[in-house]
């Protein structure tokens, strides 16, 4: 499958997603495979104001730009739109006695956070992320080949 933007967002085999998640830490493992959640004002990307690109810290898909980044006071890295809404997918989270609206890697099925409807204009969303989920390449770096259109 390949998304509007062109990227390659074909599901990756579990074979291939444990062969990724082996250079994962503790932390990330437990965030993008476990569905945990850091703790406010911890992440390492909640205060980055570098413009450039987030992509999927397991598979690499690009998913937000530093250009819908916004600060919403809640502690975690906050974005109003995806990078190519194709690259992640929504599902019902009825955990914590809450409901809510997870979003997940489109490629590789990993946790990012969730989504709400209290976001900023022009979209009116606001995706709420964890920073262990994500890995930030600055606009004037290359990005990896798992990062790159087809």
């Amino acid at each position: 499958m390949i998304s509007k933007s062109g990227y390659d967002i074909t599901p990756l085999p579990r074979s291939r997603i444990d062969e990724l998640a082996k250079d994962l830490s503790p932390q990330e493992k437990s965030i993008l495979l476990g569905k945990d959640t850091e703790r406010p004002f911890c992440g390492l990307l909640l205060n980055n104001k570098e413009k450039g690109t987030y992509v999927c810290r397991l598979c690499g898909l690009p998913l937000f730009s530093s250009d819908a980044k916004f600060e919403s006071g809640t502690g975690w890295p906050s974005f109003f739109r995806p990078f190519d809404m194709q690259h992640v997918r929504n599902e019902r989270d009825t955990s914590h006695g809450m409901v809510r609206t997870e979003i997940l890697c489109a490629r590789c099925g990993s946790h990012l956070g969730h989504v709400f409807d209290d976001g900023p204009a022009p979209t009116g969303l606001r995706y709420c992320l964890n920073s262990g989920s994500l890995k930030f390449y600055p606009a004037t770096a290359e990005l990896p080949p798992e990062s790159r259109p087809l």
